[in-house]
């Protein structure tokens, strides 16, 4: 399951992702982190299984936790299956079906953005 989480350094400076790890012994895979003097942001995948139990490990040492199910949004009624977004993205979000209709893999995006601003007709947009 995937994850965006907000935090401040404010309350500390405590390692929250490692301190998570240590605490809950799930691993945590990191897909993107901005993390600033002060504050920051990450998105983490987790096994599903263990999901509940890093979320309330994250709340309780101050975090905003956010669960993210679709990445990206597809809006079929813009989308003319062009295939721009196939060959910018990192992660190989975007496929042609059998049909050859665009296809989206959304357990892999990691909400760079790169899809959005390659798309001709506004037909993408991230979850935030």
């Amino acid at each position: 399951m995937k994850f965006k989480v907000t935090f401040s350094r404010k309350g500390g400076r405590e390692p929250l992702i490692a301190r998570t790890v240590i605490d809950t012994g799930v691993l945590i895979n990191v897909e993107r982190a901005r993390i600033e003097s002060m504050a920051g942001e990450v998105l983490i995948d987790v096994p599903d299984a263990d999901a509940e139990l890093v979320s309330d490990t994250m709340r309780k040492a101050g975090a905003r936790v956010e669960t993210i199910e679709n990445s990206v949004v597809r809006d079929e009624t813009e989308c003319i299956d062009c295939g721009a977004c196939i060959s910018i993205c990192p992660q190989d979000v975007f496929y042609f079906d059998e049909n050859w209709c665009l296809a989206l893999r959304q357990d892999q995006c990691v909400l760079c953005g790169k899809c959005v601003e390659s798309c001709p007709h506004g037909a993408l947009s991230i979850q935030q």
